[in-house]
């Protein structure tokens, strides 16, 4: 697997499929060729489907318009066979005869691929690629998952997991401190400094609730409009982690030390998804997304609260298991409806499930491996049409009803 640099990154929203991953591309062709006269871009599938809501082309001319014009060709009826994220890069020259081309997948968290390995990250890190083998590391040694982080990283990892702590703190902040609608036709209405001023009239256990309702949505409201925020493990589920782990360490005064063991810890189990399956909506459907984003919470949550590997894994796999199926149905193509409160409500989940786990004794008949394949499979059965295009689900719904007024 590779490093968690590769997992948590700090980028600007409001997707890492749609936006982060096609502006890296089009920075890396621009950088193959500053001599063309022209660029011509090829939009497939999920990509060219919600790519206007997701801000793909402006992401995109952004980084080719200082070398060249460039013009976009939008075919959502068109899926490529290695990833339904697909694109192609064509150069021109000043007659505008062809002199390159690259077809390139956005897979999900950021990440590109040339329709295998992935081709715009580091080496692999860690020799061990399932929760299972991690657990039988941690128990023979005595050591708990963020050891075998530091283990396979080295000690410079926490500086780096520092800076993904910031940029965490300051986007549930900077959320709280920002009223007024969100971009888009929409017009969605910011709510997270609501929710969070209303949580502090509630006594202790609603207060709670309320609060990481609060955080996560003024990440999620963060990244709908464009700011700075981490992937955990994509844009689309980036308010989950951000708003159990703010929750600890401003209600329950756990240390920026273990804050950043939970980060690691949280940071293994979503690694092993990537790996072995996939974080990318247009692949998986949203369980992919928000379902492992609740995973990592879960398992972190369980750390800070003294969890053994089994009880973290126990918690990581609820997490993911009870989001199994669920579907990646943008309206309109935003990050807004349904994502935004999915991932509040995913946050919960993730308190809900460390608290299962800890009162168990870890023992458990579905392990979180087995439940990464299954949602491996079922994202591959789910209909095109629930995988990030805005045709079917709650997009569907909400066509026909605009349609009909």
């Amino acid at each position: 697997m590779k490093s968690l640099q590769e997992l948590y990154k700090i980028g600007r929203g409001p997707s890492s499929s749609h936006t982060m991953g096609p502006q890296k591309a089009a920075t890396t062709f621009a950088h193959r060729h500053p001599e063309a006269a022209s660029f011509e871009v090829t939009l497939y599938g999920s990509l060219a489907a919600t790519g206007k809501g997701h801000l793909t082309d402006v992401a995109i001319l952004d980084a080719l318009t200082p070398v060249a014009p460039a013009g976009i060709v939008w075919r959502p009826d068109v899926f490529l066979p290695f990833h339904p994220n697909g694109m192609k890069f064509v150069s021109r020259d000043a007659s505008g005869a062809q002199t390159d081309e690259w077809t390139v997948y956005s897979v999900g968290g950021g990440s590109l691929s040339e329709g295998g390995a992935v081709c715009d990250e580091g080496p692999d890190v860690y020799e061990l690629n399932t929760i299972a083998e991690i657990v039988s590391w941690c128990q023979e040694r005595g050591r708990s998952y963020w050891e075998y982080v530091e283990w396979c990283e080295g000690k410079q990892i926490w500086d780096y997991l520092y800076t993904v702590w910031e940029a965490m703190k300051a986007s549930v902040e900077e959320g709280l401190d920002t009223e007024g609608a969100l971009p888009g036709p929409l017009c969605l209405a910011r709510k997270a400094a609501t929710y969070h001023i209303k949580a502090t009239g509630y006594k202790p256990n609603l207060q709670s609730r309320g609060l990481v309702f609060s955080y996560a949505l003024a990440v999620s409201e963060q990244n709908a409009s464009g700011g700075t925020i981490v992937t955990a493990p994509t844009c689309g589920s980036c308010g989950v982690m951000p708003a159990v782990l703010y929750h600890q360490y401003k209600s329950h005064e756990f240390s920026e030390r273990r804050i950043l063991h939970a980060l690691a810890t949280g940071g293994i189990f979503g690694n092993v998804v990537k790996q072995n399956a996939s974080i990318s909506g247009a692949e998986v459907g949203c369980q992919g997304e928000v379902g492992v984003a609740c995973a990592m919470a879960s398992a972190a949550t369980c750390w800070l609260y003294g969890g053994t590997p089994t009880q973290i894994e126990y918690a990581a796999e609820m997490g993911l298991e009870h989001h199994l199926g669920m579907t990646c149905d943008p309206v309109c193509g935003l990050v807004q409806i349904p994502c935004i409160e999915r991932n509040a409500f995913a946050a919960a989940r993730a308190l809900d499930a460390n608290i299962y786990a800890s009162f168990s004794d870890g023992n458990h008949r579905v392990s979180f491996d087995e439940v990464v394949q299954v949602m491996k499979q079922t994202g591959h059965d789910l209909p095109s049409l629930y995988k990030e295009t805005s045709a079917g689900g709650l997009a569907r719904g909400y066509n026909q009803k605009k349609n009909a007024r």
